[in-house]
């Protein structure tokens, strides 16, 4: 079986307006695509207008690449260009679900123990300022989690469920909108989607990791249209260890659009949850009242299977 390959270029544009000239900035981009076996990172280049500020490259805790850059501005506005070309290898195309552990023996053999070995998986079972703990999660999450089922089966379940019970609907939460408030209104954007799945299997003890990224605005050779595409996108990372098909034990899930990522997703970050992987953001001094536009444009350049499965 051979696997979809796809090579994309990605650019995204944040402006920011400002009501008063902005004296000094300071800002943490998490704009650079992550690179490993399966994503590779061709060309990526960061412009800021206007231009002459600081740069610091370096790499976050969970891996992540990172730009810290400053200036004195002294303008109304700060436009952020990032230009991506990446060449992604569908990781998942062998993937055997029923093949994973059962979910109750892997959650307990994350559980501390004193001078038992430590799996740097457990950081992500615990809650995060995003992503707290609800009993509600834990009761929604059940019905896919039964005894005995294998995680990933049990997983890709839950997906299925929560996009069909949930509604996307742009611009119906923001930011720092309570995930207890998406839950009870049945409907949310590409995050609140991320944050329930992330906090419903955390709620079981398992571990999953929230993805930020970019998608196609239709599916690889398919005319679907995808949901939260031509913005940042998220989505989830379960953990499967020894599982068929799921190379590095985190298997990706998009619960917007109710499918396994494939050459399509681009990873930009990965960490507990938004606040972690946050494209951009920052501290200013100065500039008043501000308004924020951000467009993203992803677009392939070549496709076709170019290898077999689960070879780099």
């Amino acid at each position: 079986m051979t696997a979809m390959v796809n090579l994309l270029e990605v650019v995204h544009e944040t402006r920011y307006t400002y009501s008063a000239p902005v004296a000094l900035a300071h800002h943490l981009a998490h704009l650079q695509p992550l690179s490993d076996a399966y994503q590779e990172l061709l060309l990526h280049d960061l412009q800021t207008e206007p231009e002459g500020e600081t740069r610091h490259h370096g790499v976050d805790g969970y891996g992540n690449s990172c730009l810290w850059f400053s200036g004195a501005l002294g303008r109304d506005q700060l436009l952020v260009r990032a230009t991506s070309r990446v060449r992604l290898q569908e990781r998942f195309a062998v993937l055997q679900a029923d093949d994973s552990p059962a979910w109750e023996p892997l959650a307990d053999s994350l559980r501390y123990v004193a001078r038992s070995p430590y799996d740097p998986a457990v950081e992500f079972t615990l809650p995060s300022p995003f992503v707290p703990r609800l009993e509600v999660l834990r009761d929604y999450a059940r019905p896919s989690f039964t005894p005995g089922r294998p995680v990933a089966e049990a997983a890709i379940d839950l997906m299925h469920r929560l996009h069909a019970d949930f509604e996307y609907r742009s611009a119906s939460t923001q930011i720092d909108t309570p995930l207890d408030q998406a839950f009870a209104q049945r409907a949310g954007v590409c995050q609140d989607f991320a944050h329930l799945m992330a906090g419903a299997i955390r709620m079981l003890g398992l571990p999953v990791r929230y993805v930020s990224g970019y998608l196609l605005t239709q599916a690889p050779g398919d005319a679907t249209e995808m949901l939260g595409a031509d913005a940042s996108h998220a989505w989830v990372q379960v953990y499967c260890p020894h599982t068929r098909g799921v190379p590095g034990a985190w298997l990706d899930l998009d619960p917007t659009n109710d499918l396994i990522p494939a050459a399509g997703h681009v990873r930009l970050a990965v960490g507990r949850d938004f606040g972690d992987v946050t494209p951009l953001r920052g501290v200013i001094r100065g500039g008043g009242r501000h308004s924020l536009s951000v467009a993203v444009r992803t677009r392939v350049l070549d496709s076709g299977p170019a290898f077999a499965s689960g070879r780099p």
